[in-house]
């Protein structure tokens, strides 16, 4: 208790643990009632309402939001990311930020062993209701590509945040990183191989990780690494 009376706690520190209890409470929450039959039945409704009435194998809306949907969920594909990862980290190195590079490196790989881990884990079936729009190897449970993209552009955010002072610009980083993240999240359930609730889990624990990373890269001596 005396250690705890010693800490001064700031509105954002507070932010900041609620922030993680919060993502943390809803992520178990998910998927703890994943098979649940009201989960699934949200699932099924969220999903049919993007495609046509009477015709599953159509999506909602024109062709061209088609066409978007799968630009968007190619940004959140691994190797797309891997090779995002691999260009920051050399930019840090650039500027002479090699601890900064190395940090980011672990903590997308890290992220990326815990959510493959999360879907063998808990193995939750693909969508079965409509055609899938985009070709698909894993589990349902966690969104991988929701998770990921979050984990990843916003640990990018959070970093090259660390290294800039100009606020507008620390803004455009995260602002960048929420519309990313929304875009592919949504297009995983637009196509048809995602339920709504793993793409929400995705978000969760790709967000306390993230927001994990950004905690601990601001408090550690990177820079002039």
């Amino acid at each position: 208790m005396e250690i705890l009376k010693r800490v001064k706690m700031t509105p954002k520190h507070i932010l900041v643990l609620w922030l993680f209890c919060g993502l943390s409470w809803l992520f178990i929450e998910l998927a703890y009632v994943v098979n649940a039959v009201e989960t699934v039945e949200l699932d099924r409704k969220v999903l049919l309402a993007l495609r046509e009435a009477g015709d599953t194998t159509n999506p909602l809306g024109p062709k061209w939001l088609e066409e978007m949907m799968r630009d968007g969920t190619a940004l959140g594909s691994n190797w797309i990311l891997f090779f995002i990862v691999i260009i920051a980290a050399v930019y840090l190195r650039l500027i002479r930020q090699t601890r900064l590079a190395g940090f980011l490196v672990i903590a997308i790989l890290s992220g990326f062993v815990v959510a493959f881990s999360l879907k063998h884990g808990i193995d939750r079936p693909r969508p079965d209701l409509v055609p899938h729009a985009t070709k698909v190897y894993t589990a349902s449970f966690p969104s991988a590509h929701a998770m990921m993209s979050t984990l990843v552009y916003f640990t990018l955010a959070g970093l090259l945040a660390n290294v800039e002072r100009r606020r507008t610009v620390k803004s455009l980083l995260f602002v960048a990183a929420g519309i990313l993240t929304v875009w592919i999240g949504f297009s995983r359930v637009y196509l048809g191989v995602h339920w709504p609730s793993d793409v929400l889990a995705g978000w969760c624990a790709g967000g306390f990780w993230a927001l994990f990373c950004y905690q601990v890269s601001k408090r550690l001596p990177f820079r002039g690494g």
